[in-house]
């Protein structure tokens, strides 16, 4: 004979409560309906699940073993239901995020350690690329979210961008640079150090060479291309040479005081920092909340950087 699981939460909800009542309140339902289940249930059965006259409710022997079988239904239910609830609400569930390494090793590693404090049951699937190697991955559903450096005019139709940072780059240094220490910088001096470059294939190294254009400077020397971020932050240290970073990365390190940025006016980029995902495929839970973290994160980025950026020693 199988017995129906709901029929045995029931028992259990009625043994546990001590009454019809009671155990229909558990369950969500009338006193009627559970009084009529369970008279169907013990003639299924074929014998009585409660001692006849006993109140509050006695179960008999086969009546208290069945409903322990019934705790097992019950606590299942509220346990899946539980489950179901995190997940819903973004509390458990994986985000696959990808971004240039720059800005997620320089600024958004920090902000994804802080959101896993909080959603320790949110599995972050973390990768680096470049808009031509991203971009397909949205396209295709390979990523839930890109945060790139993208111009207005470049985002390609089904993708929607939402900027999260105004772009913005300053020429850096470490921290006791000849340049820095000598206060007002005159272009023709930049010239005379050398540079480190970033990958060819970054938007950094474009920002670079338009940078020094900009600037008159047509003749430099490269001392180091095509690392990380903590190798080009390890050798800018500890030397006297120059490269271009995003400001938000140099304000990100400033209480370190290794690096520093010139007080040197350069042309900010045409790109701005956005978050990215295809509007073809539904946002998970867990996806939402971690897009919410982010773009709050990148506010109050945005309006610390905006305080502090009224120190000459930050305005670039």
């Amino acid at each position: 004979m199988k017995i129906d699981p709901r029929h045995l939460e029931m028992l259990f909800a009625i043994v546990h409560r001590g009454g019809l009542t009671e155990g229909a309140d558990v369950l969500g339902k009338s006193q009627p309906s559970v009084s009529r289940s369970l008279a169907l249930l013990e003639t299924r059965i074929g014998a009585p699940l409660f001692e006849p006259g006993k109140r509050p409710l006695k179960p008999t022997e086969l009546g208290a073993t069945l409903a322990a079988e019934g705790r097992k239904v019950f606590e299942a239910g509220q346990h899946a239901t539980g489950l179901l609830e995190r997940f819903t609400t973004g509390k458990t569930g994986a985000v696959r995020v990808a971004g240039t390494p720059v800005f997620l090793d320089g600024v958004i590693s920090g902000m994804i350690g802080a959101f896993q404090v909080e959603h320790p049951d949110v599995r972050i699937d973390q990768s680096y690329g470049y808009a031509s190697d991203l971009l397909p991955k949205l396209e295709d559903g390979a990523l839930d979210l890109a945060i790139l450096p993208m111009r207005h005019g470049a985002i390609p139709d089904g993708l929607v961008a939402e900027q999260i940072l105004p772009g913005r780059n300053v020429i850096a240094c470490r921290a006791g640079h000849p340049l820095v220490r000598r206060g007002a910088v005159k272009l023709n001096e930049l010239g005379q150090y050398p540079w480190i470059a970033p990958p060819p294939d970054s938007p950094l190294f474009h920002d670079l060479r338009l940078v020094l254009d900009s600037v008159g400077v047509t003749d430099f020397k490269v001392s180091f291309s095509g690392g990380s971020l903590s190798a080009v932050i390890s050798i800018l240290s500890g030397s006297d040479a120059l490269t271009v970073l995003p400001f938000s990365v140099v304000f990100m390190m400033r209480r370190q005081k290794l690096i520093s940025a010139l007080p040197v006016r350069i042309g900010d980029p045409d790109r701005h920092l956005s978050i990215l995902h295809n509007t073809a495929f539904a946002m998970r839970p867990s996806v939402k909340r971690f897009a919410a973290h982010i773009k709050a994160e990148f506010q109050t980025l945005a309006g610390s950087i905006m305080r502090v950026s009224q120190d000459q020693v930050w305005r670039p």
